[in-house]
């Protein structure tokens, strides 16, 4: 017996101890909720804080609470990962802004394609900076359009929009918010708007809450995986994202707003009242 404990890493005070009292059904429900949390701790790349954990294991078919999840996930050193500060690319002209706030922080989107929001990033590689433009849909947080270039220029926030309008029903009257940057109140840009009839909106001189939505997408796409990367090249940062975005971001990342299901989810829940205006892809 003192041979199979040493194999087994226990002593034989506590062997014995838990033979004579062997464990609850409490703590074999703990053990094997500690199991499963393991596993998706790994399969979401670590992300998973106990709200996010709580709605996968409910999904699973395991009721429990939100303290006892917190507890098993503390007490087992389950921990997301610690989130990175970057800093804005964003950098607001000195020419007068396009357009008004319109969007004035009302985030909450009742239907598709009323509201799109616009931000540029970049994502630091060994051959340099790999800039990303997206263009999300406030009402369902879904990215509907991304575009992404070794060079930092007017092309790369016409592709996000571009294919933004390639995949949606677009209305006359869709608005879209975006910061102050140069690339989004230019001539070209503006012509594109206007040429699908839709609304010009922009965020105001160094406040970054007006567009925090998508402030927010670039927070959870660093801080959940670029950050913990060292990527070779601009072409491996730009397959890494892609697949961030359009295989795990859009169609398996819960979102808290959203009632913790992903934007494709959600969509596709709420397809039925919104069919006029959604294509489901």
């Amino acid at each position: 017996m003192k041979g199979l404990c040493q194999l087994s890493g226990v002593s034989r005070s506590a062997f014995y101890r838990r033979r004579k009292h062997p464990l609850s059904r409490r703590e074999q429900e703990n053990l094997r909720l500690v199991e499963v949390m393991k596993e998706i701790h790994v399969g979401e790349k670590k992300n998973y804080g106990s709200p996010n954990m709580r709605q996968e294991l409910l999904s699973l078919g395991y009721f429990c609470g939100h303290n006892r999840v917190a507890r098993l996930m503390r007490e087992n050193e389950i921990i997301s990962r610690v989130t990175v500060r970057f800093r804005s690319l964003t950098k607001a002209g000195k020419r007068s802004p396009v357009a008004d706030n319109l969007l004035n922080q009302c985030f909450e989107v009742a239907e598709p394609n009323r509201v799109w929001a616009s931000d540029i990033t970049y994502i630091p590689t060994s051959e340099g900076f790999l800039y990303l433009a997206v263009v999300l849909d406030l009402y369902s947080r879904r990215v509907v359009g991304w575009g992404m270039s070794g060079r930092l220029g007017a092309e790369l926030v016409k592709d996000a929009l571009r294919q933004a309008l390639g995949k949606r029903e677009v209305r006359k009257g869709l608005m879209h918010h975006s910061d102050r940057d140069g690339l989004y109140s230019s001539s070209t840009y503006q012509s594109l708007l206007s040429d699908n009839a839709m609304v010009c909106s922009v965020s105001r001189k160094g406040n970054c809450y007006d567009n925090a939505c998508v402030e927010s997408f670039f927070g959870s796409l660093k801080n959940e995986m670029a950050a913990f990367e060292r990527f070779a090249s601009i072409e491996e940062a730009a397959l890494r994202i892609y697949e961030w975005i359009e295989i795990y971001y859009n169609r398996v990342r819960r979102h808290s707003t959203l009632g913790y299901v992903s934007p494709v989810e959600y969509e596709r829940k709420n397809a039925y009242a919104n069919k006029c205006v959604l294509k489901i892809r």
